[in-house]
């Protein structure tokens, strides 16, 4: 079985320490860029209230949700602690400064084994 990738844009497109969402048939799909050019896509809500992640605040390779300042890390979708939650991530490749995602590798980390 192949993966099914798609690509989304340019790393240029995506403004460091902000997002770009991908509409897609499974919702929407936050793509965010760190500061230092490293680049996450995670569903664009929160574990919490399904607040827009794409319109948080970036900081480090952590998101803030806009409605309850939950903090979501991008590389997990985990909610940092108190909080709990788990939102999906996706799988991101960049390729000659191309930006792609696996649409059909999501996971969530509470699912994943260590």
């Amino acid at each position: 079985m192949s993966s099914q990738w798609v690509e989304v844009g340019r790393l240029e497109d995506i403004p460091p320490l902000g997002a770009r969402v991908v509409r897609t048939g499974q919702g929407d799909i936050a793509v965010f860029r760190a500061a230092d050019d490293q680049v996450f896509a995670l569903e664009d809500r929160c574990p919490h209230r399904n607040g827009p992640l794409s319109q948080g605040l970036v900081h480090g390779t952590q998101v803030t949700c806009p409605l309850h300042n939950w903090v979501i890390e991008l590389g997990s979708g985990s909610a940092v602690a108190p909080d709990e939650g788990c939102a999906k991530t996706y799988p991101v490749r960049i390729e000659n400064g191309r930006v792609s995602l696996c649409l059909d590798g999501a996971s969530n980390a509470s699912a994943a084994s260590g």
